[in-house]
Parts: C-alpha cells; structure tokens; sequence
C-alpha cells in the first residue's frame, strides 16, 4: 500500500488548511467532537449550523458528493485528508445526519425529485435531519421493528415510537423506517420514508444522559401523515435501505480518529505531580499512552485500506464495522486510562488550576461506553466481521 499522497492531493490538504486557518472562529473549536456539553448546547448547535452554511458557500462540505448533486466531487482520498485536518484543526462536528448519512443514502436510493428537493438544503444546513431506527423493542434487532404504516392510497399512516434519537429535538425531518407489510418476513416488510417533523403527530420527548446533558430522544408518531412521494427506495426495500445507511454511519464513526484526545491526555500526564515528578516520568504511565497512540494510527491506516470499496465508487461495506468497533472500543480504553490517571479529577464537572480540563474528562469516562452500542453495538460489528469479512458460520 502507498500511502504517499499525490502533488494535487498536497495541494488540496494546504488549501483546506489555509481557509480553516484564516475561518474557524477560534471559541468554536472543540476539545472532543463528540462531547455530549456541545451536542446538547442550543447555542452551539445554531452556531455549527451557521459554520456549516459558511463552509458550503466556500466550497468545504459534501465534497466527496457528485458535483450533479451540488458536493465538490473530490476524490474519496481528498476526503480521507478533509476528515484528518478538520479534526486536527479542533472544528466542530456539523450539525445532524443528513452530510455523512441521509444525503448519500438519498444519492443511493433516491428519486431525481427526491434528490433535487433535499439534497441542496442538507447541503447549506437549511434541513436538519435525525435518524429514526431504534425502537424500545428493536435495537441490536433491528429488523424486529413495530413502527407501522399503513397504505392509505396516497399516503401513509404511520403509529409508533423510536428511541435514542439524536439531535431530534433540532431536526426538520427524520430518515424513517416503518413496517409497511406485518405478514412478510421481518426483514422484508420494512419500509424507509422520509418523514417531516413538523406533521401533525410527532412529539419528541428528551432523554438525559448520565452526564446530565440531552442528546438522545424519544420521538412518537400518532396519526402521521406521510405523503407517498416520501418514499425512499421500493416499497418493503426498507432494509436494504437502512443497510447502507447503517454502512455510512459505520465509516463515519470510523473516520473521526481519537488520537487528539490521547495526544491531550499525554499533555496533561506531562504537567500531573507524581511522586516527586509528573505522571509521564512512569514508564507504566508512559507505555500505556503510547499504545493508545499506536492503536489509534493503526486504525488510521485500517481505514485507509478499507476505503478500496468506494474508490471504486461503490457503496461502503462490511469493512466499515471493523471501523466502527475499533474507534470506540479505543474510545473506551482512552476514558479508561484517563479516569486511572486523573483519580478524583476526573470526577468533577468543574475544572481545576491543575486539571482545567476537568469535565470534559469526566464526560468522556461516563459518556464513552455508549458509542459501542449506538450504529449496532460492539458484539453486533463482531458478527458482521465474522460473517462478512472473515466469511465465518453463523452460530
């Protein structure tokens, strides 16, 4: 494998450098993309929106989109290197699903009215959306789902609930998946609509993490109205639908790399008093991060080469759970040795003159664990890689 990048390839990373540098507001930068404090924050959430507008009159978002669709059509490496230096630069992830995972999926299976309606405002952030999959009884079963629509003529009536919904609270419309046909095999009587959220009968209840922060939703559907245009893919295709945007979310997950958050937590082992020096003087200490950096550029270069599918312009496939299953089982051995190295500082939500950084910490050591079950939980992408990549029996 090369991993040389090519003169153009160069150029494109020193151009995106460039404008971040001279863009990126310096208050909107962001010690852990996915803190739960940001994702939670309605102040912060308009202004990503607003980032996310200035990027796209630049040029900077959906860039690895076809240019018919309004992305830049850059090529999946120019991608690899936009997720590498906008982590480096600390910017905010953007707001919603719609960038990584309903736009591609709509790209995927959409019809040219669908595409022409919604991509362009994904795109500027002018539609936030929310995935609706999860349901009370349907998580790790996916395909056990009971959320129903009924085929009215012409449209559907959808009855039922999701849960663990992120960002519903800020979404315009929902990716849905529904129960279209209750007598067919459960992977075959599901469908996909695209579904908005200010129809008569969505309601969306808060649930507050541990942290004491609001991600995660339940949203409720009495009644709902949804046109039959909205649609995504053939009617009780809903699986194949959601399989791709499952592959999507798994790549994403993988592409934003922890290794910034080991680097700080080297930072801070450099200046924490132990035993007359600092914690980084402990070769146990000292080995334990650096391992976490080693693991943390080999799953950087594990993505490289899982990227061969979509060079060749296919969609993602089962190599994103290898992905998806390493970045945050990572991210759980990152919160771990931060919550062995801190002590009591990792369990305070203000911060200290030695530990300033504090909270954050502390919402890393209880959040972490919940991204290896949100996108198919840590044993789930175990089975997909045995089944998939590895071409093991089942059972």
């Amino acid at each position: 494998m090369n991993f040389e990048y090519a003169p153009e390839h160069e150029a494109f990373r020193k151009a995106f450098c460039s404008w971040l540098a001279a863009t990126l507001p310096a208050d909107l930068r962001v010690d852990d993309p996915v803190d739960d404090r940001v994702a939670s924050n309605r102040e912060m959430f308009e202004r990503r929106v607003a980032w996310q507008k200035a990027m796209h009159k630049a040029g900077w978002v959906g860039i690895a989109w076809p240019k018919e669709y309004g992305g830049r059509g850059a090529s999946i490496i120019e991608r690899v290197i936009w997720d590498e230096e906008y982590a480096a630069a600390r910017a905010p992830v953007l707001p919603g699903m719609g960038l990584n995972l309903v736009g591609p999926t709509i790209i995927h299976w959409g019809t040219d009215a669908q595409k022409a309606e919604y991509l362009p405002r994904i795109l500027n952030a002018d539609e936030i959306w929310a995935q609706g999959f999860s349901e009370p009884g349907a998580g790790s079963d996916l395909a056990g789902l009971s959320t129903r629509a009924e085929d009215k003529g012409d449209h559907f009536l959808v009855n039922g609930q999701k849960v663990w919904t992120s960002g519903a609270q800020y979404a315009d419309s929902i990716i849905l998946l529904v129960r279209t046909d209750p007598n067919a095999a459960k992977h075959n009587g599901i469908s996909c609509l695209l579904t908005d959220m200010k129809t008569p009968g969505v309601s969306v209840r808060p649930l507050v993490l541990a942290t004491g922060h609001h991600h995660f939703n339940e949203v409720f559907f009495t009644d709902v109205v949804v046109p039959k245009n909205r649609l995504l893919g053939p009617l009780n295709a809903g699986w194949k639908v959601s399989t791709t945007t499952l592959m999507y979310e798994r790549h994403s997950s993988g592409a934003r790399n922890p290794i910034g958050q080991v680097r700080d937590l080297i930072a801070v082992a450099r200046r924490l008093p132990l035993d007359g020096g600092t914690a980084w003087d402990d070769p146990r200490i000292r080995q334990r991060l650096s391992q976490l950096l080693i693991e943390c550029e080999a799953m950087r270069y594990t993505r490289y080469r899982a990227l061969t599918r979509q060079i060749r312009g296919e969609a993602p496939g089962p190599e994103g759970s290898i992905l998806k299953l390493t970045g945050t089982e990572i991210g759980v051995r990152i919160a771990d040795a931060a919550g062995e190295l801190l002590g009591m500082h990792a369990l305070v939500h203000q911060g200290s003159e030695l530990v300033p950084d504090a909270p954050r910490w502390c919402n890393r050591l209880v959040a972490a664990r919940q991204y290896t079950i949100s996108a198919g939980t840590s044993e789930i992408q175990r089975n997909i890689i045995g089944e998939r990549v590895l071409g093991l029996p089942k059972g």
